[in-house]
């Protein structure tokens, strides 16, 4: 394919980049600050040093706009609650006491004080910090962040664009404070923000600003005509502002198409639509020639996928940004979405074969195509001769690789019946057969898994790679900490124990090394939320499980104790959602494969005399498609999975299943058809919201909403944990509520454990001495 350069330049740019640095030292930095071992001082030098050679290196690989704002100490929805004076009540002693301390204190709580709630960005593993508004809600300019870091960007010559979340999905995205009707629509208050927004938007202008970047995914979801109402009143008032007084206005979506959003803002007064042109946002070429185009705006159109790391195929971007060049004044190259969900560079892989590697883009990998394509659409095909041969080879490399067909794994997978997905007796006999095996007392306690990786532990993993130690040396070490963990546990008087985890890094790469078809990174860190990263492996090609991977830890756990040891496992969706998956067939079809794997595994525990098995869907929820209409598809093969993976256990085997931090309400149903005997779930920060939704659905098997926050480092005493538990009680019945904290404790040190887990099990003796049944 040859095309002729475009009549005007088309330039490159992103929508934000990871912030960690190369060797996560702005996690470190920030950790530092912590614990006292870093001032303040110091962690805005290391950021700042971030800041800059971030947009030197995009500069330098040809990013002509770069973008500014985008950097956070924590959590960027959280910085925009700054901005807007949107402080909580309950931090604004501490936030004027201490700006810096006091943003830390909203993230992550004090002792005293709780922390904003936390949920996930959309369908993506990146957790934000909620915003608490209600109807007194007083909203106040400080652009101080965004004015100072695009002038940093300024000082070192470079064009820049600030990047800000935009005030409807600002207002989407925040939930009614404490203490507000949960009726209470945050989105009411978008007359009194917009002034806000508009004050910051002019000094931004004043600062040296051309364009500003508002970004609006929510626009991309099911939207009400009062919600595509708002976002048109929105931009009818920003845009109505007189170009002397603010920058020109791109606003950004992603993750989705924009649908009936899309008119909406194609005909507001702003200069320009960011919009994602990838495989979900495919229809967008269709929805702009159907709205006649953008004429007179600016299009940046999201061709590289910023959410996976599979290498762009050039010639068919080439030929969608052709179409485009006829639907819009300017078009511009970009990634769909900000490259905060990628890794940094493959450069520093050195574990993945080099012909494999190839394969992979990873943040500036994405740059390079990025320029690229902006350099083929300016200059024509001509100019990028040779990108586009290396592309076709790496492409052709992949399809035609064994690894991604494996014939045994696909016949196993064809041969999969309906009846592999059912439990062989009703829940009911099920529940029957489990109570006279386990013998488990009223409002049982348990924890969801994993206990803390402490600093030896990491060093035994370190030292075994670097061959310090040997496998005997680093087992050793391994049975020490369960031995610990379980004697900890029966003296804590805890009811259904667990191994803690020791031997695993992260609870899906620990699995993905030991499944065929899996590749995992040495440095693919990626931001899960604040200081929290995680390496998400890569999911290449047909799955399968060569050998067992968890009975032998969970089996020496169990020799330690009588009590009950749940074996643990990570369920096949979330196995999908928190790795890169592979693009080259359907998802459904990969799942299915993954969920078999696991089924071999979870036979194997119950073979090995495992009576309580969880298998963990945090991200059953994070993966629901944004639009409606997508659901009911993806929740019937997600569902389906999940019962595969359980499916072949006898009666008396209890499957437990575990989800945090997300909103639950709409998948009430889907958690209902999973068919768990238990499922744990996040419910302290939300204050037991999800008990009251299990039972307005009616569910009928037991529950244990979380008592007990992780994400804090705050010790919850014995009377508030008993009170969130006698909320529970409101809405579940003692017979079927369990007692648990909200997530896994890994990344939580020793001693709030303890205390944390004491109190949890005092707060459950205490309301099981309030029962009538006792």
């Amino acid at each position: 394919m040859t095309t002729k350069p475009a009549a005007a330049a088309a330039r490159a740019t992103v929508y934000g980049y990871p912030r960690q640095g190369p060797n996560r030292e702005l996690k470190k930095a920030v950790e530092g600050y912590w614990k006292g071992r870093v001032t303040a001082a110091e962690l805005r030098s290391t950021a700042a040093g971030l800041r800059s050679s971030t947009w030197e290196q995009l500069a330098h690989a040809g990013i002509q706009e770069v973008p500014t704002g985008d950097f956070s100490y924590y959590d960027h929805v959280l910085d925009t609650t700054v901005m807007l004076g949107a402080i909580p009540e309950r931090h604004r002693d501490a936030v004027q006491a201490n700006a810096l301390d006091g943003y830390f204190a909203m993230a992550r709580g004090t002792q005293d004080v709780a922390p904003l709630e936390m949920t996930k960005w959309f369908d993506t593993n990146y957790h934000y910090l909620v915003p608490e508004l209600g109807p007194d809600t007083a909203f106040t300019a400080d652009s101080a962040k965004q004015v100072a870091e695009l002038k940093e960007a300024h000082a070192l010559g470079l064009a820049a664009r600030p990047v800000l979340v935009g005030p409807v999905t600002y207002l989407l995205l925040a939930k009614p404070a404490p203490g507000v009707s949960a009726d209470f629509a945050p989105l009411t208050l978008l007359d009194r923000l917009l002034p806000v927004y508009a004050e910051v938007l002019a000094d931004l202008r004043e600062a040296g600003a051309e364009w500003v970047q508002l970004d609006e995914p929510a626009l991309v979801q099911d939207r009400t005509p009062a919600e595509l109402n708002a976002a048109a009143r929105a931009y009818r008032d920003l845009g109505g502002i007189p170009a002397s007084d603010r920058p020109k206005l791109l606003v950004a979506s992603y993750f989705d198409r924009l649908g009936e959003a899309l008119p909406v803002l194609a005909k507001a007064p702003v200069e320009g639509l960011a919009l994602d042109f990838t495989e979900r946002g495919a229809a967008h070429l269709d929805d702009l020639a159907s709205v006649g185009g953008l004429p007179g705006k600016r299009l940046v159109a999201g061709l590289v996928n910023g959410r996976n790391i599979w290498v762009n195929d050039l010639e068919k971007s080439l030929s969608t940004l052709g179409t485009l060049l006829g639907l819009a004044d300017r078009v511009d190259v970009a990634a769909s979405c900000s490259l905060l969900h990628v890794p940094l560079d493959t450069a520093v892989e050195r574990d993945i074969e080099p012909q494999i590697l190839r394969w992979l883009a990873f943040a500036k990998q994405k740059t390079t195509e990025i320029v690229t394509l902006a350099k083929g659409l300016a200059q024509g095909t001509d100019a990028i001769t040779a990108e586009l041969a290396a592309n076709r080879a790496d492409l052709a490399s992949r399809a035609r690789s064994p690894i991604t067909h494996d014939p045994a794994v696909r016949a196993r997978a064809a041969a999969i019946t309906a009846y592999d997905s059912r439990r062989s007796h009703p829940y009911r006999a099920r529940a029957a057969a489990q109570r006279a095996h386990l013998k488990l007392p009223l409002l049982p306690t348990t924890t969801i898994g994993s206990f803390p990786q402490t600093g030896e532990l990491r060093t035994a993993r370190a030292d075994l790679r670097a061959g310090r130690i040997d496998t005997a040396g680093y087992e050793e070490r391994i049975r020490a900490e369960i031995s610990e963990v379980i004697t900890f546990q029966e003296k804590a008087g805890l009811d259904v124990l667990v191994h803690g985890e020791a031997e695993r890094n992260d609870m899906v790469q620990y699995f993905a090394e030991q499944l065929t078809g899996y590749l995992a990174t040495r440095h693919g860190w990626v931001q899960s939320y604040g200081t929290r990263y995680v390496r998400p492996p890569i999911l290449a090609g047909d799955i399968s499980r060569p050998e067992p991977m968890t009975v032998r830890w969970t089996t020496y756990a169990q020799s330690l104790t009588q009590k009950p040891v749940k074996g643990m496992l990570t369920g096949p969706v979330t196995m999908l959602a928190w790795s890169f998956v592979r693009d080259d067939q359907p998802l459904e079809d990969t799942v299915g494969q993954v969920a078999l794997a696991l089924r071999d595994e979870v036979n194997g525990l119950e073979a090995a005399g495992t009576s309580v098995i969880q298998v963990d869907e945090p991200a059953l929820r994070e993966t629901l498609p944004l639009r409606a209409a997508d659901r009911p598809a993806y929740l019937a093969w997600a569902t389906e999975a999940f019962r595969l993976t359980t499916g072949g256990v006898r009666p008396d085997t209890q499957i437990h299943t575990h989800m945090c931090y997300a909103e639950f309400g709409d998948i009430v149903q889907a958690i209902d058809d999973l068919d768990a005997d238990v499922i744990s779930l996040e419910a302290a920060r939300s204050h037991m919201r999800v008990a009251r939704e299990l039972a307005s659905h009616g569910y009928p098997r037991e529950a244990g909403p979380g008592v007990y926050d992780i994400h804090s480092p705050r010790v919850p005493s014995a009377v508030e944990a008993a009170a969130l538990l006698r909320k529970g009680l409101e809405a579940i019945p003692a017979e079927r509520l369990w007692v648990n904290p909200d997530c896994g404790l890994k990344t939580r040190g020793w001693p709030e454990t303890r205390a944390s887990l004491e109190n949890l099990v005092a707060a459950a003796r205490m309301v099981r001495s309030e029962l009538p049944a006792s």
